[in-house]
């Protein structure tokens, strides 16, 4: 089964999420089985909020999903895993996802993008 090639927007917030090197290194943990905040935390030596901000980006970004399980003693924990990606980049896909950009909006102070006209 062929997955379908990402629009423009969809491929620069993977790739802009996968270019941190923490994130990359999230991901890397993360490829050998799903783990929970705290222990992911301890692991790549890093501070849970800090940590948890990383893992929102990729969540956005659609490479990692995230589920709320309760443990044994009934203690909330948060599992991520990651989600199957195949990225192909070549000539032609590139260039199909650079026709499906959406403009800039010049008014937004951020990332912020609006449809082609």
């Amino acid at each position: 089964m062929t997955s379908a090639a990402p629009s423009g927007d969809d491929l620069v917030e993977k790739l802009a999420a996968l270019a941190h090197p923490l994130r990359l290194r999230i991901i890397g943990r993360l490829a050998a089985g799903r783990d929970y905040v705290s222990h992911l935390s301890r692991e790549i030596g890093i501070s849970r909020p800090l940590l948890h901000m990383h893992l929102q980006r990729l969540e956005a970004a659609g490479l990692i999903v995230g589920n709320l399980e309760l443990s044994a003693d009934g203690k909330a924990m948060k599992y991520y895993e990651v989600v199957d990606v195949d990225l192909r980049l070549t000539p032609a896909t590139l260039a199909a996802a650079a026709a499906t950009l959406t403009e800039p909006d010049p008014s937004a102070s951020g990332p912020a993008r609006k449809e082609k006209s």
